[in-house]
């Protein structure tokens, strides 16, 4: 790919666009990521009985095993529907910019 090239799919609309979409989402997930991580790690300071505590009377499992498991799935979902639509609309959109760059050259 030769410089101009490139330079004209930065610069293009769509390209841009789904640059910011892209940025928009992460940056999203990022701080959705961090409130739930943060909330976990700062109520396991402020009150580390109620981790303790089992779920039902005589059970081993304990309210922060809930809690654990919440922020791996939780994790793990934000990071599936990121790569879905990275994969999907993303690359879409900058097939789209590549193909409109080509079409002007």
């Amino acid at each position: 790919m030769e410089s101009t090239q490139a330079e004209r799919i930065l610069a293009n609309p769509t390209f841009q666009r789904m640059a910011r979409k892209k940025a928009t989402l992460g940056w999203t997930f990022t701080a959705l990521m961090l409130i739930v991580y943060f909330s976990y790690i700062g109520y396991i300071g402020i009150s580390p009985e109620t981790f303790a505590a089992s779920v039902s009377p005589g059970s081993i499992t304990t309210w922060g095993i809930y809690a654990g498991l919440f922020v791996i799935f939780f994790a793990i979902a934000i990071t599936g529907i990121y790569v879905y639509k990275a994969n999907g609309e993303f690359d879409r959109l900058t097939r789209e910019a590549i193909r409109e760059t080509e079409d002007l050259s």
